[in-house]
């Protein structure tokens, strides 16, 4: 296992950590132990393209650790009652459709690739800036004098956006082999 691939692991392995800390309401060390893991992804990511350390594994591995660690998080932060139930529906809603589009496609098709959307990325971190928000918020006391409430409401449309994306996508590959 490369460096990129050991990082994204770590990555991993805090997420239950992470989760513990929102449940025993210790948010600010939630914030840090967040920090900490975003800082993780970026690292891991120039790591594996700087030095020419790209694996097929580390292709898979880096989002299943970023939604492992989102899902988690916001279903902990909306059982936490500091993030609105229904974004934490919708978050995982969307990515669980994401993740059943890729393994039924991989499933019928043995062809998946793996090609993240750029309004994927830009979901993504809103969905980051967001839980860093709400735990800055809550572990600081931090009033963002309604930043929050708009920074919920972007991540909600860049959440819908982004599922009804790979909708399209999905649609698109299946009627290509359909068409065949």
């Amino acid at each position: 296992m490369n460096l990129p691939n050991f990082i994204t692991m770590l990555r991993i392995a805090s997420t239950p950590f992470l989760v513990w800390l929102i449940v025993e309401d210790h948010l600010l060390w939630a914030f840090w132990v967040f920090v900490a893991a975003g800082i993780s992804d970026g690292v891991d990511g120039f790591i594996a393209k700087r030095f020419n350390m790209e694996t097929e594994l580390g292709k898979y591995l880096d989002p299943i650790a970023d939604k492992a660690l989102l899902v988690s998080v916001y279903i902990t932060l909306g059982i936490a009652g500091v993030l609105p139930n229904w974004l934490v529906i919708l978050v995982v809603f969307r990515d669980l459709m994401i993740v059943g589009g890729a393994l039924l496609f991989e499933t019928m098709t043995h062809s998946l690739t793996m090609q993240p959307l750029m309004v994927s990325k830009v979901n993504t971190v809103l969905q980051i800036v967001l839980a860093a928000a709400v735990m800055a918020n809550a572990g600081y006391g931090i009033e963002l004098d309604g930043g929050l409430d708009a920074l919920v409401i972007l991540t909600a449309m860049a959440t819908i956006i982004s599922g009804l994306a790979y909708a399209v996508v999905w649609i698109r590959r299946w009627s290509q082999l359909e068409g065949r």
